[in-house]
């Protein structure tokens, strides 16, 4: 059974530093294109970056630099290193899973991030506040 568990949140300075955790438990016979997202407040679902079991990733432009996607394949946990974090930066995180070639699958991970609608599995996030 599939189950997704951010952690990792909280709040944090302008210009400071925060790792998001996400512990997952997966099909072991599915390969899974994994990714982070972020919703904040009166906005749209954006994706940030994502991975695929090969070890690719793909992040949005303005993440690109800062945000720093891995996974550690033997504790079977997502991360995403945040780096220099700004006011526009509060949102609540999500971790995201997709079967890789089923269902409405797009390529990964280039396209995951731009297509929060495909995503079959989601954490229930962890918020992340910018404090001044």
């Amino acid at each position: 059974w599939v189950r997704l568990m951010e952690s990792g949140g909280g709040a944090v300075q302008p210009g400071g530093s925060l790792r998001l955790s996400c512990e997952t438990s997966l099909d072991p016979t599915t390969a899974y294109c994994m990714g982070w997202f972020r919703q904040a407040f009166g906005k749209v679902r954006e994706g940030i970056a994502a991975i695929h079991p090969n070890g690719t990733t793909s992040y949005v432009d303005t993440m690109k630099g800062r945000f720093t996607i891995s996974k550690d394949n033997g504790k079977n946990t997502l991360y995403l290193q945040m780096n220099n974090l700004k006011p526009e930066s509060a949102a609540q995180y999500y971790c995201a899973a997709d079967p890789i070639g089923k269902g409405d699958y797009v390529p990964c991970p280039a396209m995951f991030i731009r297509s929060p609608h495909v995503v079959d599995y989601w954490g229930k996030g962890t918020p992340v506040t910018i404090s001044s």
